[in-house]
């Protein structure tokens, strides 16, 4: 049996999505109220499918969720609700202390440093707050933030230290410019420097190796990328293990942590294995947005899609769809658009795109369909896609069985 949405090639692939799009459609019809374009969905299905196998990919170890990757509170809590899912991490501050408020959750590590000063004080002004939520630090001077607002008397606040989990290959570099600490000696000074203030208790540290588990490894048509992509993971993988347990022998004479965080849906395996991390961290692998595609590692299942309606007909092999510019961020190309999905045989034109107001597509599908039906596109990033909706209805077969806000459906943007 095919898995929903599924991403198979072929006859079976188009079978697949065009029984996708009537399934949404289906649901969505149902509807009291039509909902205004986007359409988000989630297929509920798919998602648990997703976070049941994020668990097995982890081999006991917990499973912290990217919030970011979501952006739906209720989504969030059903991931939580998973056993081998344990806290959150949170992108921004004042989101941490929205979702401690909210009671989404009590176990929260900031996966970026902070200088939202009002944030801050407010962490520092709430010890059941700063008992639930560790900041994250690379450098003296987000302490010194952190001191500047603190007033005398108050609680401690929890840190963490973030130490580039790049690959170097001599002067080259390979990952994401996060954090400047990379050596044991920077890294070790730092954190001598947090355990000899009173203000402030080191609990933890994050590797985050983005350059496994950000880059697909298998892409169709591109054999020889995706070998370098592999052969550069491999050597990622050795040498972040390798360091990682230098690392954590010279932290242990300074101080014992309560957790050292790494990896992201597409290196769970690697980054579990390694006997230094004791929890790994994803989110974009629950919704499995097409960046996602091409993993030698794991194969997600698409679970979230937005629906655009079919306003008019420019030519036979032609139709023109009401929105679709939701670009996904990072370098600008062609994989950052988002993907007509359901149902097959549709496609961006390379002279216009996904545009802000409309979306032009072609291909054969484009002669059987009508002004007012949909398009199902998948977004080319995880969470993004709730930013542009005030909702998403979660679906099971073909029906709609919840309606959830979105952080800006709650009237919050970060």
């Amino acid at each position: 049996m095919s898995s929903p949405g599924s991403t198979r090639t072929g006859i079976d692939a188009d079978i697949d999505r065009h029984r996708l799009a009537t399934r949404l459609g289906r649901a969505v019809a149902g509807l009291a109220e039509p909902p205004c374009p986007p359409v988000a969905v989630v297929d509920r299905d798919a998602f648990d499918a997703n976070a049941a196998d994020l668990v097995r990919r982890a081999g006991g170890k917990p499973v912290r969720l990217a919030t970011k990757s979501l952006r739906i509170p209720a989504l969030g809590e059903r991931a939580l609700a998973v056993p081998g899912f344990h806290g959150v991490l949170a992108y921004t501050l004042r989101e941490a202390l929205w979702l401690f408020d909210a009671g989404v959750c009590d176990d929260i590590v900031m996966g970026y440093p902070s200088v939202d000063r009002v944030a801050i004080r407010r962490l520092c002004d709430d010890p059941a707050a700063a008992r639930a939520i560790t900041l994250m630090i690379d450098d003296p001077a987000h302490l010194e933030v952190v001191t500047a607002v603190r007033g005398p008397g108050k609680t401690r606040i929890r840190v963490a230290i973030d130490i580039d989990a790049g690959l170097r290959l001599g002067p080259a570099r390979v990952g994401p410019r996060r954090s400047p600490l990379y050596d044991v000696e920077p890294v070790v000074a730092l954190a001598r420097d947090v355990v000899r203030r009173r203000a402030f208790d080191l609990v933890g540290v994050m590797t985050y190796e983005g350059q496994v588990a950000g880059v697909p490894d298998r892409v169709p048509g591109r054999p020889g990328r995706s070998l370098v992509v592999r052969t550069l993971k491999s050597a990622s993988v050795s040498q972040i293990h390798e360091r990682r347990a230098r690392l954590a022998g010279a932290l242990s004479e300074v101080t014992r942590l309560q957790f050292w965080n790494a990896g992201g849906s597409g290196s769970i395996e690697t980054s579990s294995h390694d006997p230094a991390v004791t929890e790994v961290t994803a989110g974009s692998g629950l919704l499995g947005p097409t960046l996602f595609d091409h993993y030698a590692c794991f194969t997600p299942q698409p679970a979230a899609f937005f629906g655009l309606p079919v306003v008019r007909r420019p030519a036979l092999d032609c139709v023109t769809v009401a929105g679709g510019g939701l670009i996904a961020s990072g370098p600008a190309g062609r994989t950052r658009s988002p993907t007509p999905w359901a149902p097959p045989g549709l496609r961006l034109t390379a002279t216009e795109g996904a545009g802000e107001v409309q979306t032009p597509l072609v291909g054969a599908t484009a002669a059987s369909l009508a002004l007012g039906d949909l398009v199902w596109f998948r977004h080319a990033k995880s969470g993004e896609l709730a930013e542009h909706v005030r909702r998403v209805h979660v679906v099971s077969g073909d029906a709609v069985v919840d309606r959830m806000p979105t952080y800006r459906g709650t009237g919050n943007a970060w």
